[in-house]
């Protein structure tokens, strides 16, 4: 991950984590976001159902942020699963701003459930 598109995806991610992140190695950082992002699905859900649409917008488009950190960091040239990988993130994008703009929770269900497989996928990768 270059710093530029580290420091883009991490600064979406802070919110009280900033020790954790300063001594993380890359992999430790990659699941951060990926934590990150299922936090801000959650609590744009969560706003959703309370009508606050203020905050439902600002925790998708921090999500969508993290997405498009997680997207610029990968290595394109490395092959298939870095392609396959750019797609997912990149519908993944798509489905969250349609999810903003219809207020729809079953969308944003969707999104966190492909976000979990992909972290799962990581999480078991041992380094």
């Amino acid at each position: 991950m270059n710093m530029g598109s580290r420091k883009y995806a991490v600064n979406s991610y802070k919110s009280g984590a900033a020790s954790e992140i300063d001594g993380a190695s890359p992999h430790r950082l990659i699941q951060m976001l990926y934590e990150g992002g299922l936090q801000k699905i959650a609590v744009a859900k969560g706003a959703i159902q309370r009508n606050e649409i203020a905050t439902k917008g600002e925790n998708i488009s921090r999500a969508i942020a993290i997405l498009g950190g997680l997207r610029s960091s990968l290595d394109l040239s490395q092959g298939d699963i870095a392609v396959n990988l750019d797609n997912l993130y990149e519908y993944m994008e798509r489905r969250l701003l349609e999810a903003n703009i219809k207020n729809d929770e079953e969308i944003l269900d969707e999104v966190s459930s492909l976000l979990r497989d992909v972290k799962s996928a990581w999480d078991a990768i041992s380094v």
